[in-house]
């Protein structure tokens, strides 16, 4: 091969490689990998349904237990 080919190679690399960059990047780039990280936290998230007696007994006790303070009455 001589020259003039080896340069019109590496152009039409050039040009793929700027044609497929967004959607190359969208898969190796930073946003990307915040993406990935998201969907890694979210998948560990559950829904708690209200149906779920053990979670209304945990929140109704740890209101209970919290420290309250007496409001002063006023003189009416």
């Amino acid at each position: 091969m001589s020259w003039p080919w080896i340069v019109l190679l590496a152009l039409g690399v050039l040009l793929v490689a700027a044609a497929e960059w967004p959607r190359v990047s969208g898969l190796v780039g930073a946003d990307a990998r915040r993406r990935r990280e998201r969907e890694r936290r979210k998948a560990k998230l559950r829904v708690v349904s209200p149906e779920d007696d053990d979670f209304v007994e945990s929140v109704t006790r740890d209101l209970d237990s919290l420290p309250t303070i007496e409001e002063p009455r006023s003189k009416r």
